[in-house]
C-alpha cells in the first residue's frame, strides 16, 4: 500500500506565512490611523477604547456594521482593488453620523479562498485611509482563508464601526421637529456603494468593457468612475451636530431619498422633496438612459447626486448650507418638512 503523503495546513489550501506577510504589510497603514481613546496596534484579541480618552464626559455608545454589496465584483473582475476599503469605512461610519456619533474605532473582515498578500494589502491600505478620513482607529480585524468558499480571485467584506455622542447629541431630536423644517441635501461622489446590482446590469446590456473610457466621466476608465469611493462626510458634518445646528441626518443608501429620509423624521412629519433642485450628476443621466430606467424606479435605487440630507430649523438652514460649503462639500436645499 502506498505511503499518504503528509498533509499540512498550507497544502490544505491555508497559507499561515502568507497571512502573517500580509500583517507587515499592513501594519504601518494600520498605525497611522491611532486616535486618542483607541489605538491601531494591530495582534492582539481585542480592540480597546477608552471614552475618557477620546475626550467624553457622559457618553452613549453606537455600533455600526455594513459591507460594499456588489460594487465589489467590479473591483475583483478589474483588480482595482486600492479604494473598496473607503467604501467599506464610509458606509459604516456614515451611519454613526446619522444619529450624531463621532466614529472611534473600525474593525474589518476580510474572506477569500486564496490568500493574496498584495491584492488584500491594497485593500486594507483602502481602509486604513477611509479611517484617516473618517478619524477613526483601524483598530483590528480579521482576515480568513478558507478554501473551498470562494471562486479564485474573489473575496469579501465587511465593516464594524463603534462611535458615541454625548448624551443630549444623539440624532435625530425628534421633538423639535416640525412642519417647515428645511431639507438640505449634500452632494454625493457619484452612486457611492448601493444599486450596484442594477448598474452592473446596465453596463451588461450596453456592452461595455470595464476598461472602456467612460461615457460619462472623460479620462477613466468606466471602471475607475464606477469605483468612485463613496464620501466620507465626518469632518463636514460632526461641527454642526456638536454645534447642535441640525435635527437630524439620512444617509441615502439603499432605497435612495425616498426609503431614506422618512427614517430621520417622526411619523407624523413627511419630506417634501423639490427633485429639480440639484444637478443630476453625470454618472446617473448615463445610466438611466443607457437602461431606460424608470424615475420612479431610480429614486428608490440610487442617490441620484445626494449622500446625505440635513434636517434644520428654517432659521438655522443658512448658517448649515455655508458651513457645508466652507468645508468643500456641494449642498442645496432640496425641500421641506410637511406634516402627514
Amino acid at each position: 500500500m502506498p505511503a499518504t503523503p503528509p498533509l499540512t495546513y498550507k497544502s490544505a489550501g491555508v497559507d499561515i506565512d502568507e497571512g502573517e506577510r500580509l500583517i507587515d504589510l499592513i501594519a504601518p497603514a494600520a498605525r497611522a490611523t491611532a486616535r486618542p481613546g483607541a489605538s491601531a496596534a494591530l495582534g492582539g484579541f481585542a480592540a480597546l477604547l477608552d471614552l475618557k480618552a477620546a475626550g467624553f464626559i457622559d457618553p452613549i455608545v453606537l455600533a455600526t456594521t455594513d459591507g460594499v454589496g456588489t460594487k465589489l465584483k467590479i473591483a475583483i473582475e478589474t483588480g482595482l482593488h486600492a479604494t473598496i476599503g473607503v467604501d467599506l469605512v464610509a458606509m459604516c461610519v456614515n451611519d454613526l453620523l446619522a444619529q450624531g456619533a463621532e466614529p472611534l474605532l473600525f474593525l474589518d473582515y476580510y474572506a477569500t479562498g486564496k490568500l493574496s498578500a498584495e491584492s488584500a494589502g491594497a485593500v486594507i491600505a483602502g481602509i486604513a485611509h477611509g479611517c484617516s478620513l473618517a478619524g477613526c482607529a483601524l483598530a483590528g480585524g480579521e482576515t480568513a482563508e478558507m478554501p473551498g468558499m470562494y471562486r479564485e480571485g474573489d473575496y469579501d467584506l465587511a465593516g464594524f464601526a463603534l462611535g458615541a455622542a454625548e448624551r443630549g447629541q444623539l440624532l435625530p431630536r425628534l421633538d423639535a421637529m416640525a412642519s417647515g423644517d428645511v431639507l438640505i441635501g449634500v452632494g454625493s461622489s457619484g452612486p457611492h456603494s448601493n444599486g450596484y446590482a442594477l448598474i452592473r446590469a446596465i453596463i451588461a446590456q450596453s456592452g461595455l468593457a470595464w476598461d472602456a473610457p467612460a461615457p460619462f466621466a472623460p479620462g477613466q476608465s468606466l471602471a475607475e468612475a464606477l469605483l468612485t469611493p463613496t464620501r466620507i462626510y465626518v469632518r463636514a458634518l460632526l461641527p454642526l451636530i456638536r454645534d447642535h445646528a441640525i435635527l437630524g441626518l439620512a444617509h441615502i443608501t439603499g432605497g435612495g431619498l425616498i426609503g431614506n429620509t422618512p427614517r430621520a423624521l417622526p411619523k407624523t412629519l413627511v419630506p417634501a422633496l423639490d427633485w429639480a433642485a440639484w444637478p443630476l450628476p453625470p454618472v446617473f443621466g448615463y445610466l438611466l438612459e443607457a437602461g431606460a430606467v424608470p424615475i420612479e424606479d431610480a429614486r428608490r435605487t440610487f442617490n441620484l447626486g445626494i449622500g446625505m440630507v440635513l434636517i434644520a430649523a428654517r432659521a438655522k438652514a443658512e448658517h448649515a448650507l455655508t458651513a457645508l460649503r466652507a468645508a468643500g462639500e456641494t449642498a442645496w436645499v432640496i425641500g421641506e418638512v410637511r406634516s402627514a
